[in-house]
């Protein structure tokens, strides 16, 4: 089961329903002209995506996609929660229209779904035991030593990353989200977490001193990624339109300024790199 949210921008409270997901509608064009909402997919991450006490969708992922689906005069929007390992499956199987909570835009991730131009450009970081008594800041760190386990989400851009770099599976382990993360790094299952450098440092605050962050400069600068919203390569007319409103939107102080509380400043901004760049580099 998932929990959907369903949202009218512009001061509508919001209410939460739980239902099964198994709706079949077509491109977004249609269901917009059919007086039917916008369904945004989106996974509870930190920072990045997730929903608030309320059920509202927060994070700056979905303050952005939602800034500019504003901007185009689309208010409707319903939004679902769901595990990260079943965004792009479920915008696939047509359960959502968007999907948004902090995706990058990866060739791997190209070759299923279509992304907007990017919103964003992030590094990674490890989440490490306080004092990091293993000195353990990048993947060849862990490679050298084969007793150390590092840990990440399921579908996420450092398996990826990990793999590149050599790891075995027996030095990767696969957990859901970020709650499994700190659960396992607690529990002394793991002895790093590779992660978002945003959600390294929120689990590094949760933990009240247990854990630090490294530097990110410590990794590769090819793990340096861009972040994008995902379309289904059918609604490429809606998504060519959320581009030419992202283009006057991003960077401006309006923009900033909804984003501001979650840490993304303008040194996030994607700066000139285009999705197809991104498609061809990561």
């Amino acid at each position: 089961m998932t929990y959907k949210l369903l949202k009218t921008l512009g001061g509508a409270v919001a209410a939460t329903v739980i239902s099964t997901v198994a709706a079949v509608a077509g491109p977004i064009d249609d269901r917009i002209a059919a007086g039917e909402p916008i369904r945004i997919g989106f996974s509870n991450i930190p920072i990045w995506g997730f929903p608030d006490e309320n059920g509202d969708a927060k994070g700056f992922v979905n303050e952005i996609a939602l800034g500019i689906l504003a901007e185009m005069g689309h208010t409707e929007v319903e939004t679902t929660v769901t595990e990260w390992g079943g965004l792009i499956p479920g915008l696939k199987a047509n359960r959502y229209d968007m999907i948004t909570g902090g995706l990058y835009i990866l060739n791997s991730r190209c070759e299923n779904i279509a992304f907007s131009e990017p919103i964003g450009s992030m590094g990674d970081a490890f989440l490490v035991p306080a004092g990091n008594p293993k000195n353990i800041n990048n993947y060849k760190d862990v490679l050298n030593d084969d007793g150390s386990v590092l840990i990440m989400y399921s579908g996420a851009n450092t398996v990826e990353a990990s793999r590149k770099e050599g790891l075995t599976d027996a030095q990767m382990m696969q957990v859901p989200g970020p709650t499994e993360t700190l659960a396992a790094m607690k529990a002394g299952r793991a002895d790093a977490a590779a992660l978002t450098y945003f959600e390294a440092l929120y689990l590094a605050d949760q933990s009240e001193g247990v854990f630090e962050v490294t530097d990110p400069a410590a990794l590769p600068e090819w793990t340096k990624n861009w972040v994008g919203i995902g379309f289904r390569d059918e609604d490429s007319d809606f998504m060519a339109k959320f581009n030419a409103a992202l283009a006057g939107y991003i960077g401006t102080e309006g923009m900033l300024n909804a984003v501001s509380e979650y840490g993304y400043t303008a040194s996030h901004l994607p700066g000139d790199k285009s999705a197809e760049w991104v498609c061809g580099n990561r």
